[in-house]
């Protein structure tokens, strides 16, 4: 997706290829006294850090008992985990922070874990493995980054990380943060998200109704679009919420400027002119952008038969509808003369299935009507329509404006009708 909307990526690396390096590292914090091997259960280390037993908050934090150990106990039991002497929770490196800051990202964080499992890439060769708040900001380091970029719930991490790097004397990057982007009328979570994958409320990730960069994608909206409607919003702490119409109308616009025009019915209804002949063929000119030559034009032709969406067409006139009806001719875009109704084959139960109508070409006084229509040519002879067998049309996948607001869960909020399934549309 990364290179999908533009951009190459320097270099590719793993935190597994710095293994050996953070290993070195860890053992260089315990012998400046900044970590320690600790042996305390889950449930006393929530007591250190001032969780209450009922589970709440707001209880007074305390050292663990084994943070007074010394230097060279800890790198001898540090070293024991490394070779597989202890089994899983028994055992774990905490940096030895502040435990009265009012930061808890500053509260002896943990730095090696043990678990006995092979590693994807480094196969059986560790049996501890070092934690999200030690890896991160030493690899950034190692690799030279100047800025690094999270955000805002990682801005309390930023103390631990900077208190890391410092105590290691090595280079610190800059950790800065950036609010979200969220979008109403549907879910941004990830773990969200994989429920609606995983429980087959929707096909997958790339699912068009929603607003993964891999849906947007398949969607059809080009990376351009995308970059162009962020670049409107500019970067802010604060957490964006943006209306799913907002984003929509910025990818038509940059569509509008970018993409040629084609023509398309979903719902075809056949129209037939009695007054020309079966070999009848006057060629149109149809450019790709309506008032820009940059596109270009194609050539297509009009014959005897064509075919109209069934929305253009009505049995009757009202005085807000501007298209095909009888007694009220119409226009087929660039066709040089209108058309009009003489009669309608209906079905049983009632619907129009064949349009007879008459071409006016040229025939007497030439009135302008009051719309245009699109149309699609049915000729042997230019391989038209192109026959498409299913389009899925999609609209919101969830019925309010912040599904997670939904008293039964987002799951209660989503929409019945987000996906319409039409067959035999031509274009």
């Amino acid at each position: 997706m990364v290179k999908w909307l533009g951009f190459k990526p320097w270099k590719i690396t793993y935190s597994s290829d710095y293994f050996d390096q953070l290993y070195e590292l860890a053992e260089k914090l315990i012998l400046s006294g900044k970590a320690y091997v600790d042996h305390s259960t889950p449930e006393e280390v929530r007591a250190q850090r001032g969780v209450k037993p009922d589970g709440t908050p707001g209880g007074e934090r305390f050292p663990s008992p084994y943070r007074s150990r010394s230097i060279e106990e800890n790198l001898k039991e540090f070293r024991n985990m490394r070779d597989g002497k202890y089994s899983v929770g028994k055992a774990f490196l905490r940096m030895k922070m502040d435990i009265e800051s009012p930061n808890p990202q500053m509260w002896d964080l943990v730095a090696y874990r043990v678990l006995d499992s092979p590693h994807p890439r480094t196969g059986t060769k560790w049996k501890i493995y070092p934690t999200y708040d030690f890896t991160h900001c030493l690899v950034d380091s190692f690799e030279e980054i100047s800025h690094s970029l999270c955000t805002t719930e990682f801005y309390l991490s930023r103390e631990s990380y900077e208190w890391l790097c410092d105590n290691l004397h090595v280079y610190r990057p800059a950790q800065r943060e950036y609010g979200r982007l969220n979008i109403t009328g549907t879910i941004m979570s990830k773990r969200k998200i994989a429920k609606l994958v995983n429980e087959n409320y929707v096909r997958g990730w790339d699912d068009p109704r929603l607003y993964t960069l891999e849906a947007i994608r398949r969607r059809g909206v080009p990376p351009g679009a995308i970059l162009s409607f962020i670049n409107t919003l500019g970067v802010t702490t604060s957490t964006t919420n943006i209306q799913a119409t907002r984003l929509e109308s910025s990818i038509r616009h940059y569509l509008d400027y970018t993409t040629p025009r084609l023509m398309m019915i979903t719902d075809p209804i056949k129209i037939i002119f009695d007054n020309l002949s079966d070999d009848y063929e006057e060629i149109i000119e149809i450019p790709y952008k309506p008032g820009s030559e940059n596109f270009g034009s194609r050539k297509i032709p009009f014959t005897k038969e064509i075919y109209i969406d069934r929305s253009d067409y009505r049995d009757e006139i009202s005085k807000d509808y501007f298209r095909l009806a009888p007694g009220q001719p119409v226009g087929l875009m660039k066709v040089p003369f209108t058309i009009k109704v003489l009669s309608v084959e209906k079905d049983s139960n009632n619907l129009p299935t064949v349009i007879h109508a008459h071409y006016n070409n040229g025939e007497g006084e030439h009135k302008k009507p009051k719309t245009f229509i699109q149309w699609i040519p049915i000729s042997e002879k230019y391989k038209s329509p192109v026959e498409i067998k299913e389009t899925r049309i999609h609209n919101q996948l969830f019925l309010s404006e912040n599904p997670s607001s939904h008293p039964d869960g987002f799951l209660n909020d989503i929409n019945p009708d987000s996906e319409e399934k039409k067959e035999d549309q031509k274009q």
